[in-house]
């Protein structure tokens, strides 16, 4: 329905034709906006209902106590689940270290939140497909699983700002809630709007820069810049992902189109992967609770593990 109001809108009232730059340009702008806001406003209100009881402290609480290797998958799924946003970092990581959960923990929780949550999934496998929402989401977990293993290693506790090893939190009073349909309903509404609210001007933004590739630059541009999928390729990728900083749902029209003008695959889940995950304004927010040796600890781990699922999965291009 999406495609069929591109086409009344671009095709039939805008005269424009779909050989045209500009009408194939704007087609594509119209009609993945539309699917996306559409897609996010529905998905976030029904995962709304869901979370209504799902707040950071359940997250943390329900962390706390488990086994080493338990509490690993337990932060990396539901890091996955909850799209606390960068602002959510903060309070986060101030909880686990409050609840003793080790810092490896933490660490996978921070890096799976950001890349992966239930949105993006569900927008991603309805403007790409299923086959590459599940080699993004794979992935994206074992790089978050992996990394608080590797992180650990290097007693990153004593690189944590002092002060957040001396705020108590102690266990909140417990408040009863309205668990009504009616609270339930509100709240999730005001999901959608504090969310869609956020995330707006990166999908316009995504879905811009997506249409202009779409409609003006030549596909065999594309690849040529991009490369063949080689380590230089991907590095290149990852650096220019860095300053890049959108949601995830954001970054899906440009990851649409560089598939459809031959980036290798692996290029495109590197590309972004570092928008998503290693951006600035997650450093700059995590900067504030960690200092500056985790932050390039961090920085460094992340960067070489998406270079190496770029390379590892430009190699299966074949295959895939």
């Amino acid at each position: 329905m999406f495609e069929t109001l591109a086409d009344l809108l671009v095709y039939r009232m805008g005269g424009l034709s779909p050989d045209d730059r500009l009408g194939a340009a704007l087609h594509f702008f119209v009609m993945d906006v539309t699917k996306i806001l559409v897609l996010l406003t529905l998905v976030i209100y029904v995962m709304g209902l869901l979370r209504a009881l799902l707040k950071p402290e359940t997250v943390r609480a329900f962390i706390r106590n488990r086994g080493n290797l338990q509490s690993r998958f337990l932060a990396v799924g539901l890091g996955a689940v909850t799209p606390f946003c960068s602002c959510s970092s903060i309070p986060l990581f101030i909880g686990f270290v409050e609840a003793g959960i080790p810092l490896g923990v933490t660490l996978s929780f921070l890096i799976a939140s950001p890349m992966i949550n239930e949105v993006a999934v569900v927008v991603l496998a309805s403007v790409i497909g299923w086959k590459f929402t599940v080699l993004y989401v794979v992935t994206g977990l074992a790089v978050a699983l992996i990394g608080g293993f590797v992180l650990e290693r290097f007693r990153p506790e004593r690189w944590v700002e002092d002060y957040v090893w001396k705020i108590h939190m102690g266990e909140a009073a417990q408040v009863e809630e309205d668990k009504s349909v009616r609270a339930r309903h509100d709240y999730a509404l005001s999901q959608v709007k504090e969310i869609v609210g956020r995330i707006w001007k990166f999908i316009l933004v995504g879905v811009g820069v997506g249409a202009f590739i779409h409609g003006y630059v030549p596909a065999d541009f594309v690849a040529r810049v991009a490369g063949d999928g080689s380590v230089l390729s991907v590095v290149g990728a990852v650096l220019i992902g860095v300053p890049l900083y959108s949601d995830a749902v954001g970054i899906i029209p440009i990851a649409e189109v560089l598939l459809g003008k031959g980036v290798p695959i692996g290029t495109v889940l590197a590309f972004m992967m570092a928008v998503t995950a290693l951006s600035l304004p997650e450093m700059i927010i995590l900067k504030k609770v960690a200092k500056v040796p985790l932050l390039a600890l961090f920085s460094a781990y992340l960067a070489t593990a998406f270079i190496i699922v770029g390379l590892l999965f430009n190699s299966l291009k074949g295959v895939l």
